[in-house]
């Protein structure tokens, strides 16, 4: 299948109002591109690793509008058969009506085609089996090699917005949570994402785990790694929602009953999650925590200091750190 796509250059302040009056003329599922920087919430809401380093805004957006060929080469716009130019005439037609109430910028069209991409699987060819220490990291779609047979193998498969376990601080959390697991641990993970750490951590030893996301896809992302690993469902319980500002949340996951907290995110997250996370841990119970990127050390660590919690150990790889701290007995 191919689409032609339709690509508008115009302002950031623009977008809403063209996407909208395109979308009225049947034109949908607009991609944005623009420099707009995150904000505060946008960034809480996304739990990862590491944001994207983002250029500085220049007012500038690209809107992209999709529409599909038929086999004959017309296109299918509302279910009738159109061209190219009729549905350039079209847009360019809209942008000029916009433009006599509001500036758009250069308003210029570009027309291309191109061939239809499985989004969804097409990220898989950038993600191949590796190694965590002694840990074999493998996707579903590639076979364990006879030699590495007697390692203990994580399958992962991450979907398009959650970790693989490349990320340095994952890899960080992962060898605290080692030291750290008995077959009595109790584990939340709060930012459970596709839920690797959790995972090996009942892979270590761990008698149950409790993870949060913000992400209902986390959902099914865990519900199909704990499958590949043999996970029993009975030991992972996943919740979704904000654990900082939920009550709710925080009811759900229970006070005081957790051997082991880890929170792999970022410092600016961290920093508010520690005072409330503090009240799900056990006394001398353990909070793992990274996503820290170096010059943000002494944030969290002051952050965990003044929660009341005895810092442990703060490692390092790369220019990504890890805080792990002790609630008092």
């Amino acid at each position: 299948m191919k689409w032609t796509k339709f690509q508008i250059k115009t302002i950031t302040e623009a977008e809403d109002i063209i996407i909208s009056s395109l979308y009225d003329l049947g034109l949908e599922g607009a991609q944005i591109e623009d420099k707009v920087p995150l904000t505060a919430l946008e960034k809480e809401q996304m739990f990862v690793d590491i944001l994207p380093d983002c250029p500085e805004d220049d007012g500038i957006a690209y809107l992209s509008f999709f529409v599909e060929e038929t086999e004959d080469g017309s296109l299918l716009l509302n279910g009738e058969k159109t061209d190219a130019d009729a549905i350039l005439k079209m847009v360019e037609e809209e942008l000029e009506n916009i433009r006599m109430f509001m500036d758009i910028g250069e308003g210029s069209v570009k027309v291309d085609e191109t061939e239809d991409i499985d989004w969804i699987n097409n990220w898989k060819q950038y993600f191949h089996q590796f190694y965590i220490d002694d840990i074999l990291v493998i996707p579903s779609w590639e076979d364990v090699k006879a030699e590495d047979s007697d390692k203990m193998v994580l399958h992962i498969d991450p979907g398009t917005a959650f970790g693989t376990g490349m990320h340095e601080t994952t890899q960080l959390c992962i060898r605290q949570l080692r030291k750290y697991i008995t077959n009595e641990t109790k584990l939340l993970d709060v930012g459970t994402g596709s839920g690797i750490l959790a995972i090996l951590s009942l892979m270590f030893g761990a008698k149950s785990a409790v993870g949060t996301d913000l992400d209902i896809c986390a959902v099914e992302a865990v519900r199909e790694n704990c499958e590949s690993n043999g996970i029993d469902p009975a030991q992972f319980e996943m919740m979704i929602g904000n654990i900082i500002t939920d009550k709710a949340i925080q009811d759900r996951v229970g006070y005081g009953c957790y051997d082991i907290v880890v929170a792999n995110i970022l410092a600016d997250v961290l920093v508010p999650l520690t005072p409330v996370i503090i009240h799900q841990l056990k006394p001398g119970g353990i909070y793992i925590t990274s996503g820290i990127i170096d010059d943000k050390e002494q944030t969290v660590v002051e952050a965990v200091k003044k929660a009341g919690l005895e810092v442990l150990k703060v490692t390092y790889q790369g220019e990504w750190v890890s805080v792990t701290a002790r609630k008092p007995e």
